[in-house]
């Protein structure tokens, strides 16, 4: 069959849609019982799904942008608001749900949105991203789909690690973008004191200080964990600060995020081989050691560690674990000195791996926007009811199972 005869062809399922090209996608919802038994214009977006596994990736026969109008209907649309997908660009679906995630954070959007508003500036991966919120946020439609391609091209040319066609980590590529943006930022800075200094004649005055300055991306993001540690033998408790950007925690089978946060700052005691020198025994000791939260965050991004290294199967492999992560979130393992100790945060956006494990597999979002809830699966954007988050907690049996399982969650706390 050629192209010009597939292109003039229905989709034999149900939806009847003409097929565009040399593939068709599954409508969103359909289970696959027996893969065999599909006509051979399938293609499923996610070629190691196992049979019964909802498939979400669809073009042609997917529902499209009146249809989500629609379903949000026109007195309910929020105004000033769009909903736009993004273009895969063969496996930017890592980048793609990220992106998703972060346009939905409020105050991450309005400096983003704010920056492009500036003077022109050199080009970067900052401005790059300015330009795509900036042209989301100023479409004339509603809904549609736009292309990432500049910011994607930008990115590929930075960094050799996402300049391929191979499936890449999100939580890696979010780390990379908070911290190239706040690098940027500080440079920035640093520049315009320097050119203040030249202006003035001011060029041998010494520097207050070397520490680079915060960022409106650590104003944002950034947290502080101390690190304490008390003596078995003489009582002392040395602390140390680490800031972060965002908290990875580990998973364990049919729990809950809480719980994780709890696991995370649970007392650990250093003994043996892992004995701790203190300072004032001058000595190694019996020691117990835990980590606290100093200073929660505006937003806080919280990374679900589900990818583990087996050893007998010498390579990654997906912890499936049914996690669950509530709508409303209050910290309570915070350090006797900690700033703003009691603070609530709501879900407003969830980074979701779908697969068996980290090198394959698919990457969407579930984002909170006005009261209600929608999932971005690239180029396709549906409304979803609240209660359909439960289906990405995760699996409560087999551990390398395919699954919809939360990977990146970031609450926004309510001051």
């Amino acid at each position: 069959m050629t192209k010009q005869q597939v292109k003039r062809s229905l989709c034999p399922w149900p939806c009847r849609a003409a097929v565009s090209d040399l593939h068709c996608f599954l409508p969103v919802n359909t289970y696959v019982k027996e893969r065999n038994k599909l006509p051979s214009c399938f293609k499923p977006g996610l070629d190691h799904l196992g049979p019964g596994y909802r498939l979400r990736i669809f073009s042609t026969c997917g529902t499209n942008a009146s249809a989500l109008e629609k379903d949000i209907g026109p007195e309910q649309f929020p105004i000033n608001e769009h909903y736009f997908g993004l273009v895969n660009f063969g496996n930017t679906c890592y980048c793609n749900s990220v992106l998703q995630a972060l346009y939905f954070c409020r105050p991450f959007r309005e400096n983003v949105l704010a920056y492009k508003a500036q003077q022109k500036k050199k080009e970067n991966l900052l401005t790059c991203l300015a330009d795509l919120f900036h042209s989301i946020a100023t479409q004339k439609k509603k809904v549609g789909v736009i292309p990432p391609k500049k910011f994607i091209s930008r990115l590929r040319k930075e960094n050799d690690l996402f300049d391929n066609y191979m499936q890449q980590d999100a939580h890696e590529f979010l780390n990379y973008l908070l911290n190239t943006i706040a690098d940027i930022l500080q440079e920035e800075k640093k520049q315009e004191k320097q050119n203040g200094k030249l202006k003035n004649g001011n060029m041998n005055e010494p520097a207050e200080n070397n520490k680079p300055e915060l960022t409106w991306v650590h104003e944002i993001f950034q947290g502080t964990l101390t690190n304490e540690t008390r003596c078995l033998n003489c009582e002392t408790v040395s602390s140390k600060d680490e800031d972060f950007l965002d908290l990875s925690v580990d998973v364990e089978q049919n729990t809950s995020i809480t719980h994780c946060l709890r696991d995370f700052s649970n007392t650990e005691t250093l003994c043996s081989e892992q004995k701790y020198y203190c300072e004032t025994c001058c000595s190694k000791q019996e020691a117990q050691k835990r980590m606290r939260v100093k200073k929660l965050p505006m937003i806080l991004a919280l990374h679900l560690k589900r990818f583990k290294y087996m050893e007998q199967l010498h390579r990654y492999t997906k912890l499936s674990y049914r996690v669950v992560f509530p709508l409303e979130l209050r910290l309570f393992n915070t350090s006797s000195d900690a700033v703003n100790l009691d603070r609530m945060y709501d879900l407003v956006a969830v980074v979701v791996h779908c697969g068996s494990g980290p090198n394959r597999g698919h990457y969407i979002t579930i984002v909170k926007s006005h009261g209600f809830w929608l999932l971005f699966d690239d180029d396709i954007v549906e409304k979803i009811d609240a209660q359909a988050i439960e289906e990405f907690y995760g699996l409560t049996s087999d551990i390398s199972k395919n699954s919809e399982s939360g990977y990146i969650l970031f609450y926004q706390s309510r001051e």
